[in-house]
């Protein structure tokens, strides 16, 4: 996480894995490939959230991935940015969501296995499945394609302006690393924290 200034006012830089919550005057950034940030806020606690997330595939279940051991990451981070919401005061039956990322970006990755897959097409597959269960409505979103994005939440009106990289080629072999070590290291932590997945055998 990273903290920076933007026309005097403070911008929080979340990367892969993590999550902000403010009831402050902060702008939320973050830059997507494949992985998926959701934004949510109450907009009468006038609290805002943002997580970044990048969904551990089983590759025996790729669908149901709410209920498929596939899905627990995700719903770990939706869960973690959920709670630190309530925390700052909002309350869940206020809560409305904006969603972005989940392009392809992954699948032009030199692994061989990831080719095969659509990591992000998943990814949005998971975050849609999982708000509709918990009722919480998603009011707007930008997502799939082959492009990165980098997302600004605006917690004064909550706006999320949004910007595609398409043509910068070493940024978005920067984000394809980024990413797809942050995808080994969320496949690493599920194995070590006890729940048993198998991340890549047949």
């Amino acid at each position: 996480m990273e903290n920076m200034a933007f026309n005097q006012r403070t911008v929080v830089m979340i990367g892969p894995g993590e999550h902000y919550v403010t009831a402050k005057n902060e702008v939320i950034k973050t830059l997507l490939g494949s992985c998926v940030a959701v934004c949510l806020y109450d907009a009468k606690a006038q609290v805002i959230g943002m997580n970044h997330f990048l969904l551990a595939v089983d590759r025996r279940k790729l669908t149901h991935f709410l209920d498929s051991r596939a899905g627990y990451y995700g719903v770990h981070a939706m869960e973690i940015l959920i709670n630190a919401m309530l925390k700052r005061g909002a309350q869940r039956r206020y809560l409305q969501s904006k969603i972005f990322g989940g392009a392809n970006v992954l699948s032009l990755c030199a692994d061989n296995i990831l080719n095969h897959y659509d990591i992000g097409g998943m990814n949005i597959d998971f975050v849609r499945q999982f708000l509709q269960r918990e009722r919480i409505p998603i009011i707007s979103e930008d997502i799939g394609g082959h492009c990165g994005r980098v997302i600004y939440f605006d917690p004064t009106d909550y706006s999320v302006y949004r910007s595609l990289i398409e043509h910068e080629y070493e940024e978005i072999a920067s984000l394809q690393d980024e990413e797809y070590r942050y995808f080994n290291q969320a496949s690493e932590d599920i194995h070590s924290s006890g729940v048993p997945v198998v991340i890549w055998s047949d």
